[in-house]
């Protein structure tokens, strides 16, 4: 019974990670498919560079909450259950909201939806922070907002974000006693999110990296969209 529950929280995780709301969003505002334009990524970030700032805040937004949702669910689902481990009380619900995220995670990058071709899934990893640990998220989510204004490179933000978010948490687990599948999913995320940035680590290094507020050069527009 617990084995088909775990499955099913991560094909929860992993088909709401999946969702292409930036896809959606591009079509539905620009009438656009932002996979044409820019670097082609699913994320926010190209959203904003195809499509505008408020197409941006709502593909962010809706990416996010898929992280976080996935989290909340696999608590849903795992509520009240435990088990006996030696002479101490496994609890394997903080087991199931981790590989939730984690499943979120994947889905926003290989989403089935799109032929397994998405995004980045750094606002989806820190959606699924927040839900495991709020702390995390501010420091993180601090580090990656000014290291993105100072620098103007939201690649670089995202990276040192991520890795603010996992340090910060290394403390809070400690003092706090808090669950180590947690800052499994911080190591793991943050693992994650620095290889799907390669090619930008790449560009930062050579100096041709896009800096937020560069547009990209737009071409014919998709049909009109019925409300």
């Amino acid at each position: 019974m617990i084995i088909a529950k775990f499955m099913a929280v991560a094909l929860i995780g992993y088909l709401l990670g999946s969702i292409p709301f930036g896809v959606l969003v591009g079509r539905r505002s620009a009438r656009v498919d932002i996979r044409e334009y820019g670097s082609g990524k699913t994320g926010a970030t190209n959203v904003l560079r195809v499509a505008g700032k408020k197409a941006a805040v709502i593909a962010v937004t809706l990416d996010f909450l898929k992280g976080f949702l996935a989290v909340v669910l696999a608590g849903l689902i795992f509520k009240g259950d435990h088990s006996l481990t030696g002479s101490s009380l496994w609890w394997p619900a903080t087991s199931a909201q981790a590989l939730a995220a984690l499943a979120a995670i994947a889905g926003h990058k290989w989403p089935v939806f799109l032929k397994f071709h998405g995004g980045r899934g750094v606002a989806t990893f820190f959606g699924g922070m927040l839900a495991l640990c709020p702390p995390a998220v501010l420091f993180g989510g601090g580090v990656l907002i000014l290291t993105a204004v100072l620098t103007r490179y939201m690649s670089l933000g995202s990276i040192a974000g991520a890795i603010g978010a996992y340090t910060v948490l290394i403390p809070l687990t400690i003092l706090r006693g808090g669950p180590i599948e947690y800052l499994a999913y911080a190591l793991i995320g943050a693992i994650f999110i620095i290889v799907t940035h390669r090619d930008n680590i790449n560009r930062l290094m050579a100096g041709t990296e896009r800096r937020l507020g560069e547009k990209v050069k737009m071409g014919k527009s998709l049909p009109s969209v019925n409300p």
